[in-house]
């Protein structure tokens, strides 16, 4: 009964006491343009993406995400953008994502309707800087500039 309740301590303690996975996605569709997302909790836009989940690895995260959130299919991940592991990136929970650009197509049309409220195409200089969701400004922004963030 003392190892179960020690194991159970454990397990807790790596659940609650560590950040969790996720992904962010810079969908790039066979136009140039970028596929933004818009939040319905802070009614926001914002890349598409989520957490991982157990079991699955950061490219079935991301090409399940990125279905569930926009409608689109992955078509190859082009590169990745940055880590971002600060713990107030996201005021849900500490979480650590990983950021990707990637190429795209299909027709959007949200699946999600519980957390998305629309998905919508930007040309980039159309992208709603200073004014997206979570850490998404500074993702965005590194990706412009060209840069691979770890942070």
């Amino acid at each position: 009964m003392r190892r179960t309740w020690q194991f159970v301590q454990t397990v807790l303690g790596i659940i609650f006491r560590h950040p969790v996975t996720g992904t962010s996605i810079i969908p790039i569709l066979p136009n140039g343009q970028i596929v933004l997302i818009q939040r319905r909790d802070n009614g926001k836009w914002g890349l598409p993406g989520g957490m991982v989940n157990w079991g699955q690895d950061l490219l079935t995260t991301v090409t399940r995400e990125l279905k569930e959130e926009t409608g689109l299919e992955l078509l190859k991940v082009r590169r990745l953008v940055g880590i971002y592991s600060a713990p107030d990136r996201d005021p849900r929970i500490h979480s650590i994502c990983v950021v990707v650009e990637a190429d795209v197509q299909g027709t959007m049309q949200v699946q999600d309707t519980l957390e998305i409220s629309d998905v919508k195409a930007f040309d980039r200089s159309a992208i709603p800087l200073g004014e997206l969701s979570h850490d998404h400004d500074q993702q965005m922004q590194d990706y412009f500039d060209g840069k691979t963030t770890f942070a």
